[in-house]
């Protein structure tokens, strides 16, 4: 009975923390998404058969997309229990075998998906926080122009608080949220008891008559219509925080719940009062809420922004991890909470591009043009990976995938069909920063791996070199050295370097090489690979997940249960500090070799990454033709 108990309360608790991590950015998605519909750049007529066939709309939207794709779907195709479009890709990956194509074809399309996951982190806090911070504006219409200043200070505030961390105040996110929806479902129903006929809308066939009644615009309409599912896509990336049943117990119970009876409510607002087209969701409330409810909706959306930022700081450390960024900076701010990152150079550059969009757009009207492409390209991208995972790794036929991914196809393509036609009016942006960071992602992984092959090139084969410098034909100096290599069948240049300017060798020499396995963790008691060679040399190997903390003298320490003893304070580590020279006539374009140059020159040390003594590092340069 205790056991039941506990278990109960355990999962009340995560669920709880769920709707604060989760659920952010889709709650908060009633601020803006049917405003868009009716009183955008293209608005929809108000007449009753549309509002009922728009909240058909989004209903369904709610339903076939997040209910049905990524809950009853996508949840079951975890990386051994890790969700997010990078666990996604090397689960693909895995099942790609020796095929080259396909093995392309998902590292492409992953590295979309990522691209679009950072456009998507760059345009949700500046509409979520600037459409609720609007709302002063219908509670006090001569504050209009402190709008943009008072969101301009809410960001700042919010990406200065993430070096500090958020494990105190995330014990609030939780409880915020929980407010926060139940609010969205009172002011829901207040206004459904005003006009119960909308609740026919949960009849599909209005959403077919929306179409046929509308023609052209009813298509145009989804581009305003798909912001509604906007962040359903976290049900899936924070699944390895919270697991699949507490995620799936408040977007049952609460969430989806909440979210329908308020576009209810707003649709019934707004059949009553066309007027309220203008912002039907701070019109909900009546007259002394409207301050308090601005406050809770600000707080709301600094939490769902929290949760996209926390989520670009996972993702760039799992890109890191994959070979598709460089090093960088990562700070832990929590000393129990592993996920718990903070990435500066990925923090403030995030900064400045939000704050650059609520200056360059002005309104959430105007960024809601810039908003949905990024995410239903995403949703794309999702739809035909789960499609290779349900094939490959659960075995369906084809003709039971295919039919799957045809539907959710039909939808996200429809959706994404939608939001192309708003590319002149603000969807050029996600595209360009996608092209960016695209080219950004595929130059650092091309030109790493041309880094490495000219590197094996030029190596000595390791064997050979062993049987030369045995005997006594080298001085040999007490401790353990230790040389950090892609390439553990060949000298690495250090110690080539190092035997050639002080002509001796360590009574130890351990050729080291990192390796990232396509999981997300890899269990410590399979970490280590060793390998003791003749005169003194060992090789060894270490596997890390692509969630896993790196921290090579933790692992080099349990090399003694192998037999290779190491003192850390007789220890010296020698990295390879390479000087890189473009060349014209290179495998790569002459300003992508440039720009691949500038991006190893800018990475974080090996130091820092792979957490060694800093007393006890040796730097020897050699010079490197592309």
């Amino acid at each position: 009975m205790d056991s039941s108990r506990t278990d109960k309360s355990r999962l009340a608790a995560l669920s709880l923390a769920a709707l604060g991590v989760v659920f952010g950015d889709i709650g908060t998605s009633p601020l803006y998404t049917l405003h868009e519909v009716f009183d955008s750049h293209h608005p929809v007529p108000v007449t009753p058969e549309n509002v009922m066939g728009v909240l058909s709309l989004i209903l369904w939207a709610l339903i076939l997309v997040v209910t049905v794709k990524y809950v009853a779907f996508v949840m079951r195709a975890d990386n051994r229990g890790e969700g997010g479009i990078m666990a996604l890709i090397a689960l693909a990956g895995q099942q790609a075998g020796n095929k080259p194509r396909k093995q392309r074809f998902i590292m492409y399309a992953g590295i979309i998906g990522a691209c679009m996951f950072f456009a998507d982190g760059m345009v949700t806090p500046a509409i979520s926080v600037l459409s609720a911070v609007e709302g002063i504006g219908i509670a006090s219409p001569h504050l209009q122009t402190m709008i943009i200043p008072i969101t301009l200070a809410v960001l700042f505030g919010l990406f200065w608080m993430q070096r500090q961390g958020t494990a105190t105040v995330g014990k609030l996110f939780g409880p915020v949220m929980m407010l926060w929806f139940s609010s969205l479902a009172i002011m829901g129903i207040a206004n459904i008891l005003h006009n119960p006929t909308v609740l026919h809308a949960v009849n599909p066939a209005y959403a077919l008559h929306f179409f046929t009644g509308n023609h052209w615009l009813g298509f145009v309409a989804l581009g305003a219509v798909v912001l509604a599912v906007t962040g359903g896509e976290a049900l899936y990336a924070d699944m390895g925080h919270f697991g699949r049943t507490p995620i799936r117990l408040a977007w049952f119970c609460f969430v989806l719940p909440a979210l329908i009876l308020n576009y209810f409510g707003q649709g019934a607002l707004i059949m009553r009062d066309p007027t309220a087209v203008k912002n039907p969701f701070y019109l909900l409330a009546p007259d002394w809420a409207l301050y308090p409810l601005v406050a809770l909706a600000t707080l709301s959306t600094v939490i769902a922004s929290q949760a996209v930022i926390s989520g670009a700081f996972s993702v760039s450390r799992q890109a890191l991890q994959l070979g598709y960024m460089p090093r960088m900076m990562v700070q832990h701010t929590s000393e129990s909470e592993e996920g718990q990152i903070y990435l500066p150079r990925v923090n403030w550059g995030l900064m400045v591009m939000v704050m650059a969009l609520v200056l360059g757009f002005g309104s959430s009207s105007n960024l809601a043009a810039a908003y949905g492409i990024a995410v239903t390209g995403d949703m794309v991208i999702t739809t035909l990976l789960a499609a290779l995972v349900f094939h490959s790794l659960w075995g369906w036929s084809w003709t039971r995938t295919l039919a799957l991914a045809a539907v959710f196809l039909t939808v996200d393509l429809a959706f994404f069909g939608a939001n192309v036609l708003k590319i002149p009016a603000g969807g050029w942006f996600p595209i360009l920063i996608g092209v960016v960071i695209f080219t950004l992602m595929t130059t650092w992984r091309s030109g790493r791996a041309m880094l490495y092959k000219r590197l094996a090139d030029e190596a000595m084969s390791l064997d050979p070199f062993i049987e030369a410098i045995g005997g006594d034909s080298v001085v040999r100096v007490q401790g353990t050295a230790v040389f950090m290599t892609p390439n553990t069948t060949g000298v690495p240049h250090a110690l080539l370097h190092n035997l050639k300017h002080n002509k001796v060798l360590h009574e130890q020499v351990v050729l080291a090489k990192v390796k990232i396995e396509d999981i997300p963790h890899v269990p410590e008691h399979e970490r280590l690979t060793v390998q003791h060679l003749p005169h003194g040399f060992h090789r060894v190997e270490i596997s890390y997940g692509f969630k896993d903390e790196p921290d090579l003298p933790r692992e080099l320490g349990a090399c003694s249960e192998y037999g290779l003893h190491m003192d850390m304070m007789d220890t010296s580590f020698f990295i390879g500090k390479e000087t890189l020279i473009a060349r014209p006539e290179s495998e790569m374009a002459f300003w992508r070799e440039k720009l691949f140059i500038t991006m190893f020159r800018n990475a974080d040390s090996v130091t820092n990454y792979f957490k060694l003594p800093p007393n006890r590092v040796v730097e020897l340069g050699a010079q490197v033709t592309l």
